[in-house]
């Protein structure tokens, strides 16, 4: 398995030896080529925007500063009605000893207007949980390569040996450290998020396991991961050899394990796609830009009632 995942990147990347393949259950076939980066060095890991790319990026970073000012209005006053509400529950040591990752899914089927409302919403709930004194934290998660990378022809070059396990290279992406002070981050660290040639498969279960494993290294007492997906899990290589429910009975045996240990909060919005069959405490929506007013309510919920609500409630 991934080694080191939970702890801050000291370097642009994370490696670890070549997995067994014998071993049963879930693994990865090798660990070399995972990379974890902050989002300011993701041409490190996928190479520079070409021509091409940069324009679209460009354009797509024009749209959400100016194309969706009155969605972002609309939102903030929304953002500021919630935290009032959320401050008559809550005093403000619990709010300061709260920490919230949001988790987005950067798979292929969030292209276009999907990846432009998670980036504004997302902009939206980081500074929502800023104004309310909780540290917010934003990750992203996709692969360096479609359907295989350097995973996939090491497995080739080794003869393909049965039962290989993951054979994908792993993207994680820091967009914001919990101990970023910074007003805002989206026009920083969040605008790569909306990289066209950043999204490709999507292997949630190990995902969730860094991103719980980063916010378990926190010194707050309480603490709380937003999940944002549009799908399934799904890497084309690793199901052809291994299956076609290895991603998705490795996600849900994850999710149950922090379920059941209760120390991180999980919680889980699906856009145009229903999660509640992974996720205990989980709501959907079906228009991407539906997402922000969703991440809100999901907030909102959970922070007032989560640590009561009975197992199995869902939005």
């Amino acid at each position: 398995m991934l080694r080191g995942l939970g702890k801050r990147f000291r370097t642009l990347f994370v490696a670890a030896p070549r997995g067994d393949t014998t071993t049963p259950g879930y693994h990865a076939y090798v660990t070399l080529h995972d990379w974890i980066v902050p989002s300011s060095k993701l041409s490190s890991a996928i190479g520079p925007l070409s021509e091409k790319h940069k324009s679209a990026l460009d354009a797509a970073w024009a749209e959400l500063e100016s194309g969706l000012a009155s969605w972002k209005t609309k939102h903030l006053i929304l953002a500021a009605d919630v935290a009032a509400k959320i401050r008559n529950n809550l005093s403000a040591a619990d709010l300061a000893n709260t920490v919230v990752s949001i988790l987005v899914d950067q798979s292929g089927s969030m292209r276009g207007h999907k990846m432009l409302y998670a980036a504004a919403s997302v902009d939206i709930a980081q500074e929502f949980l800023r104004t309310l004194g909780i540290k917010v934290e934003v990750l992203g998660f996709t692969t360096r390569a479609w359907r295989g990378g350097l995973s996939r022809l090491t497995w080739d070059a080794d003869g393909r040996p049965k039962n290989p396990g993951r054979l994908n290279d792993l993207l994680h992406i820091v967009y914001r450290e919990a101990d970023d002070t910074r007003q805002s981050s989206i026009g920083h660290s969040l605008k790569p998020m909306l990289r066209p040639d950043l999204l490709k498969e999507n292997i949630d279960g190990e995902a969730i396991e860094w991103a719980a494993g980063r916010l378990r290294e926190r010194p707050e007492s309480r603490k709380m991961l937003l999940v944002l997906s549009d799908g399934a899990p799904v890497d084309d290589s690793t199901l052809h050899a291994n299956g076609p429910r290895y991603l998705h009975d490795h996600l849900l045996r994850v999710v149950r394990q922090l379920e059941t240990a209760g120390d991180v909060e999980l919680l889980a919005i699906g856009l145009n796609f229903y999660v509640d069959g992974y996720y205990r405490a989980s709501s959907n929506c079906e228009a991407a830009d539906e997402l922000g007013q969703a991440i809100l309510m999901a907030l909102q919920r959970q922070l007032v009632a989560g640590r009561t609500a009975p197992a199995g409630e869902s939005g």
